[in-house]
């Protein structure tokens, strides 16, 4: 027991609970309180000094990174207030689009194969032509696909396999 005198470190009589008052259990390491409270804190305390050197970049009006930026020393508290949130609609100049859209969106049902208007559900297979099909209809034969397939196999290997030509040689 004379040891604990000598050196002044005294076990904590009970456990100490975390300064904020969220229930849990702090220590001396994380500042009385909690992990999570103490994770918060640090968290805050980056993105404050992030915030400062970013406002500090600005305003010095480097945008790029190019050493000029200040060094923030010390915590800086950012106090987030309460932000007012205005929504600012934009009106189209004719009242019939807008209504227009609206019944669209609320025309919209399950999905159907458009060839025999089954329901397919989350089950649809989309084809290239832009449409929905069912498992029956989703082969472009069985469909009459608009798409041209061949074109677009011929574009693809064009941009793939770029034509090379070596360059003329002197002839000795």
């Amino acid at each position: 027991m004379e040891s604990h005198d000598e050196t002044g470190c005294q076990a904590p009589e009970g456990p100490i609970l975390c300064i904020n008052n969220c229930g849990f259990f702090g220590s001396a390491a994380t500042m009385n309180m909690c992990s999570k409270c103490h994770k918060d804190l640090v968290l805050k305390q980056e993105q404050a000094k992030l915030a400062a050197s970013s406002i500090g970049s600005i305003v010095n009006g480097s945008s790029s990174g190019n050493g000029k930026e200040p060094i923030v020393s010390g915590t800086v508290d950012v106090q987030a207030g309460s932000v007012d949130v205005k929504v600012i609609s934009t009106e189209a100049s004719n009242d019939s689009s807008s209504s227009q859209i609206i019944e669209s969106k609320v025309k919209e049902g399950p999905s159907r194969c458009a060839t025999c208007r089954k329901r397919v559900g989350l089950t649809g297979f989309n084809c290239k032509c832009g449409n929905l099909f069912c498992a029956v209809h989703r082969y472009s034969d069985k469909h009459d696909c608009p798409f041209d397939y061949r074109t677009a196999a011929r574009d693809a290997i064009a941009k793939a396999n770029p034509v090379v030509k070596a360059e003329k040689l002197d002839k000795i």
